[in-house]
Formats: structure tokens, sequence, C-alpha cells
């Protein structure tokens, strides 16, 4: 398998934890999202993937775009160490809190969407940063609230889950944005659990092949 990915987009992250946590061999392959859009390297990556977006990840010939789809993917093909609980009822429950993340937090705080604020609407970095915290912060309260009513060292269950792929990355920006994170003490205390299990180290930003340190 090859992923296609960013050392800091949040998309790429969640994909690299949960194939570590499947014990999964893939070669990485670094897309700087910071190049020019019309430079070589970006229109050769708009040939695989359209949108110009992380992660994609190839699969015996099969390209596949987006995180949680491919997270589902990897799921279905791979079920051994599982990221989804067994009954309906509680995988629609961590499907809910990873899309929380990745469909109401994420899309807004792109790193597209940022650059569009600087460049067309003229917002500066403390404007830009605002815009940031804010919808992190409404989304992960929000979190914080379900998380809690079901929560051991995961944010569901009692094995790490597709939520808390999609946490970690989240937590890992809301600490890069200076966020206030006292109102969301369980997110904190999962996240920092987390941060302790070997999946989830190899993946985290600053031990990629293309971090800048």
């Amino acid at each position: 398998m090859e992923l296609y990915s960013y050392w800091r987009s949040s998309a790429a992250y969640r994909v690299r934890i949960v194939l570590n946590l499947k014990g999964l061999v893939y070669q990485t392959r670094v897309v700087n999202l910071l190049q020019p859009d019309d430079s070589v390297a970006a229109v050769d990556y708009r040939n695989l993937n359209p949108q110009g977006l992380v992660p994609t990840l190839i699969d015996n010939g099969i390209v596949l775009t987006q995180s949680t789809a491919i997270i589902e993917y990897l799921e279905e093909k791979f079920p051994e160490q599982p990221v989804l609980p067994p009954s309906p009822e509680e995988r629609a429950t961590v499907r809910s809190f990873a899309q929380l993340i990745a469909c109401e937090i994420h899309p807004v705080n792109n790193l597209r969407v940022l650059k569009y604020l600087r460049a067309e609407i003229g917002a500066n970095d403390d404007t830009v940063n605002t815009w940031y915290r804010h919808w992190l912060l409404e989304g992960i309260v929000a979190l914080e609230q379900r998380v809690a009513a079901c929560r051991g060292q995961y944010c569901f269950g009692d094995m790490p889950s597709m939520a808390d792929a999609c946490l970690v990355p989240q937590m890992y920006n809301a600490r890069r944005y200076e966020c206030d994170l006292s109102g969301c003490p369980n997110l904190v205390e999962i996240d920092r659990h987390l941060m302790t299990l070997p999946a989830f180290v190899k993946a985290s930003p600053e031990e990629q092949e293309d971090a800048v340190l």
C-alpha cells in the first residue's frame, strides 16, 4: 500500500493511526500541501487525486481518497484489530464521534480554507487564528459532552477506535493554535493516554519523514 501524506495533515494523520493500529505495512509518498497549485508536483498529484488533498491510499492499484472512507475500507478489508465496535448501535456512536470532527470541525479549518481567508478575504493571522479556535472549540466542547457519558481510557469502549484516530490529530491542532481546553478534561486525558501507545506515536507529525521542525 502507498499512502500519499503530508506531515501536518489531520486527515492523513487519522489514516496513519489506523494503518498502525492494524499493523499494516505501507509506503509513504510525501505531498507538500504548501507548494504552489501550478507547480509540476501539484499538477501531477491532481492527476491522481483531482482535489489535490491528502490522504490518498493506493492498494493493489485501487485509488482511494477521503480519510473516513479509507478508514472504513481498511476496517472492512482488514477486520483484525478492529477500530469499530461489534454492534450496529455502538458502531453508529463511534462514527458519530468521528464525524463530529471529520465533518464538522475539520472542513471549516482545512488548510485551503485558511489560505482563502488570508488571500481572498484579507484576514490577518490574528483573525485566522480566532476563526480556527472558534470552530475547533465549538466542536470539541460538544464532543466532550458526548464522550463523558461513555468513556474509559478511550472515546468509546475498551479499545482505540475510529473516534480516537480522529480525536488525536484535532487535539494536536488545538495545542498548536493554543486553544483553551480547560472545558474538555475527558478529551485531554484520553489524548494523553493515546499518545503513550506506539501506533499513535509513530503516526504523529513529528515522526514523519517530511516533518519540518
